[in-house]
């Protein structure tokens, strides 16, 4: 079955029963400050979890783009990856348990056709606070003695800790921060049916990681916050989150374990097989060619909501995804790009109905990936060399890709000084995580001393970094230059702009401004006419023209919400705000929160031009503009 299909009947499934189809979230969030990606279908529904009323309702469905970055590591398996597609039903106070469960089963069995004898469920088995879910344990009973079969706790139901059986976005209780919701879950496994592997115990169950048990779905209970003395208290309404990955329940409906062979990976990993100069094929060693479609799938999904390879946060996750993958390229005997453009096009097609956007994105896709592949291949050759360098001085000038026959090290583990490590991603660009791919693919490894001492490097030389520009690089300006700081004030007079000639209602989303250009995300519902364009852009080189003063002025951040100053929703104030005016304090042209740095009169900016607009995410827009 294509996960097309496995898609549309599950949101037919819920729609049928009563539930509203609402659209994905982004993978960068909107509003939420205190993560960098979207990794869950319930993260963007948190306050209506906690009671705040959904204006579609209180039966949901959706299918949610999501992102692990704490997974990158683990992908080279045959069921992790990065960026996902979590199914996702909803109950918000209305239904529970009777009818979350059975529908559940319904949606496998019927509308998926899997086996029930092939399927288990695991249930929370209790702990002080929370206990066991006997009453999940009865509707499965009931719900398995329908089809014929009798499930026997310990046979077809096992019960687990918390550490297994219990969701929230922190995890387990005692990991919750204050005001988060959670509660007990109830998971769903298909049963390959491949031999169990003993090195991973004695006895197959669910939760072995042996490889013949799948997770497919997973039904949380999201009836619990956590307090601030640390107990758990019952939410006024009982929640039903589901979530079920889609590439998991299309390895199901395959009877395939291994996800890498359905239809969102199958071509790109044959047209790597095709081109590949050197190596293992697929089915002798998986993990290069599982590792380069997974990231390199995420990354297109990354860099078309906007995201840029760079040396901090979201771009870091980015780069070390581009560069990772071309670490693995190279094990397959490909030292150039050429497995990029074939392996691209087919990571796409699967999603050119349901996500338009990465089609019409395609080529500004395409050029940034290839752009950090450029200036990566032209750095590896000499990090490579600078590894083998400390490598050789550690061990005495051996090359470590061509280790003497009956060399022995002690399990392979390299000391050195961490440091050193850390200068070669200053010089070269390999990340500590990337140096460490690479020794691996030698069979060796950093020990855990000198990776501690290289990420120690790395946070100081982060910190520096940040130090240095606190109270200079705000907004996201990329440096104080004058032609960007000139665009930083062309960015105030575009806010208001949008907001006087098409919509008062605009508010800003985001940021990112160089040397060469100024980039805006606004909320904003649809698309702008080049006719709002043009309006937007003359009512800015009008206010160029005037020259009009900018001036600064330190006030309560109370006095500054009451004066209609702009701020940048998700941002965190302090009581005391500096707010940069475009025009007199009681009759302004723009006004906003803002730390500089700013151009004295608006006279000085030059004309003003919108170069590009398209979407950002659900409900953004995003502007790019220049100064002439």
């Amino acid at each position: 079955m294509q996960s097309s299909e496995i898609r549309k009947k599950f949101i037919e499934f819920f729609k049928a029963r009563g539930h509203v189809e609402i659209p994905s979230a982004p993978i960068v969030p909107l509003n939420d400050p205190s993560t960098l990606f979207t990794s869950s279908g319930m993260q963007p529904l948190v306050p209506y979890l906690l009671g705040q009323k959904h204006p579609a309702g209180t039966r949901l469905v959706d299918s949610q783009k999501s992102f692990r970055s704490q997974d990158i590591d683990e992908v080279g398996d045959n069921r992790h990856t990065t960026f996902f597609e979590m199914l996702g039903n909803w109950s918000l106070g209305d239904y529970f348990k009777n009818e979350q469960l059975p529908w559940n089963f319904e949606f496998l069995t019927r509308e998926l056709g899997l086996d029930p004898k092939r399927l288990y469920v695991t249930v929370f088995e209790g702990n002080r606070s929370v206990p066991k879910d006997t009453e999940s344990i009865e509707i499965w009973k009931d719900v398995f003695s329908k089809v014929g079969i009798e499930a026997k706790e310990g046979e077809r139901i096992f019960t687990y800790p918390a550490s297994k059986n219990w969701w929230s976005r922190s995890g387990e209780p005692e990991n919750m921060p204050p005001g988060e919701p959670g509660g007990p879950d109830s998971e769903v496994f298909f049963d390959f049916g491949t031999p169990h592997d003993e090195s991973f115990g004695k006895e197959c169950h669910p939760n072995c990681d042996c490889g013949r048990f799948l997770e497919i779905a997973n039904s949380v209970f999201m009836q619990y916050q956590k307090m601030p003395d640390g107990s758990l208290k019952e939410l006024p309404q009982k929640n039903v989150d589901f979530g079920g990955g889609l590439e998991r329940l299309a390895a199901a409906t395959n009877d395939n374990p291994d996800i890498f062979q359905i239809d969102f990976f199958d071509q790109a990993v044959k047209s790597l097989v095709a081109i590949k100069k050197s190596g293992s094929n697929y089915k002798d060693d998986p993990k290069p060619y599982r590792i380069i479609v997974d990231h390199l799938r995420a990354a297109i999904f990354m860099v078309a909501e906007g995201v840029e390879p760079s040396n901090k946060e979201r771009g870091y996750v980015l780069r070390r995804l581009i560069r990772r993958s071309m670490v693995y390229s190279r094990r397959l005997g490909m030292t150039g790009d050429e497995w990029l453009p074939n392996t691209f096009a087919h990571l796409v097609t699967p999603y050119s109905r349901v996500y338009p956007y990465l089609v019409e994105k395609t080529p500004e896709i395409n050029e940034i990936i290839t752009r950090e592949v450029d200036k990566f291949r032209k750095t590896i050759e000499g990090g490579i060399k600078a590894l083998k360098k400390i490598f050789g001085r550690a061990i005495g000038g051996v090359d470590p890709e061509n280790l003497p026959p009956g060399m022995k090290l002690e399990n392979n583990i390299i000391r050195v000084d961490g440091n050193e490590v850390f200068r070669i991603y200053e010089t070269y660009g390999l990340t500590p995580e990337i140096a460490q791919e690479i020794m691996t693919g030698w069979g060796l490894a950093f020990s855990d001393e000198t990776m501690n001492e290289c990420q120690m490097a790395m946070k100081k030389h982060q910190e520096l970094s940040r130090t240095a520009a606190a109270g200079m690089f705000k907004g996201g300006l990329a440096d104080q230059s004058e032609a960007t700081t000139k665009l930083h004030t062309a960015h105030h007079l575009l806010l208001a702009a949008l907001q006087k000639r098409i919509d008062p209602s605009i508010k800003q989303r985001g940021s990112n401004i160089t040397s060469e250009r100024l980039r805006i995300d606004v909320s904003f519902p649809r698309k702008f006419t080049p006719e709002e364009l043009k309006k937007v852009e003359d009512l800015v080189n009008e206010k160029i023209q005037e020259n009009i003063a900018v001036t600064r002025e330190e006030m309560d951040k109370s006095e500054a919400e009451k004066i209609g100053a702009q701020m940048e929703f998700g941002t965190k104030y302090p009581d005391r705000v500096s707010v940069y005016f475009i025009g007199n304090k009681n009759d302004y042209f723009s006004a906003e929160f803002c730390g500089g740095p700013h151009a004295g009169f608006t006279g000085s900016l030059g004309r003003f031009t919108i170069t590009k607009e398209d979407a950002s995410g659900a409900g953004v827009r995003r502007l790019y503009a220049t100064l002439h």
